[in-house]
């Protein structure tokens, strides 16, 4: 077997190292800082996909290694994170394990995705990574705008908020997907706005900035769907 044909899962095995070490951090006691290896596991799993495309190798060890690797780095690792970030605010032994539902529903929506053929050009349900990005820079915003320390330091809050995006990765929604079939403004103007506010926000705000990212990017996808649904 030709080398080129292992550079793809090896970028995937890269995400999937980034999501075990993100999770022994946040396990001893860093769970900012998982925010970065779920960042880099994202990046790692943008570039295993286009170095397939670029090398032209396809196959289904590699489907199934990166749905593997995408439910470690963007199910496990952020459910950790919420799950230890909730035991420092409630002297209720219980409480944080009612986050969880974040692993259980990634799988759900993980596997949902290999067999759904309706997401060429738009996603069906949250993206896991999206979930993951949201939950994991959610303590960098709280630290960026102390004005939400009353929202984001009240663990119910946590919970809720995991449940409702439980919920949305594995909705029946119709979500923007960044895959241009051509560049023409009119046909993509909801893409171009996404990534306008994304970089307005990342530049001003850096990573305490994706979580309003995220959730622009559900607003904006209402709205695309309010104007050409059927």
């Amino acid at each position: 077997m030709k080398v080129k044909s292992h550079i793809p899962n090896l970028l995937t095995l890269g995400n999937l190292l980034a999501g075990v070490i993100g999770i022994v951090w946040v396990l001893d006691g860093t769970y900012s800082a998982g925010a970065y290896f779920i960042l880099l596991a994202a990046l790692l799993d943008f570039f295993d996909g286009f170095a397939a495309r670029l090398l032209k190798v396809t196959g289904e060890l590699g489907k199934q290694l990166d749905s593997l690797a995408d439910m470690v780095s963007f199910g496990v690792l952020p459910g950790f994170i919420v799950f230890s970030w909730s035991q420092t605010l409630t002297d209720l032994e219980w409480l944080p394990y009612l986050s969880l539902t974040i692993p259980l529903f990634s799988a759900l929506r993980l596997a949902k995705f290999n067999i759904d053929e309706r997401q060429s050009d738009r996603f069906i349900g949250l993206p896991t990574p999206a979930n993951a990005l949201f939950f994991s820079t959610l303590p960098i915003l709280s630290q960026k705008w102390s004005q939400l320390d009353f929202l984001l330091s009240n663990p119910w809050f946590l919970i809720i908020l995991a449940w409702i995006f439980s919920l949305l990765l594995v909705a029946e929604l119709t979500l923007i997907a960044l895959k241009f079939k051509n560049f023409s403004f009119r046909n993509n103007v909801f893409r171009y706005m996404l990534i306008g506010l994304g970089l307005i926000f990342l530049l001003t705000m850096g990573l305490a900035g994706v979580p309003l990212i995220i959730l622009v990017y559900l607003v904006l996808s209402a709205i695309e769907n309010s104007f050409f649904s059927p």
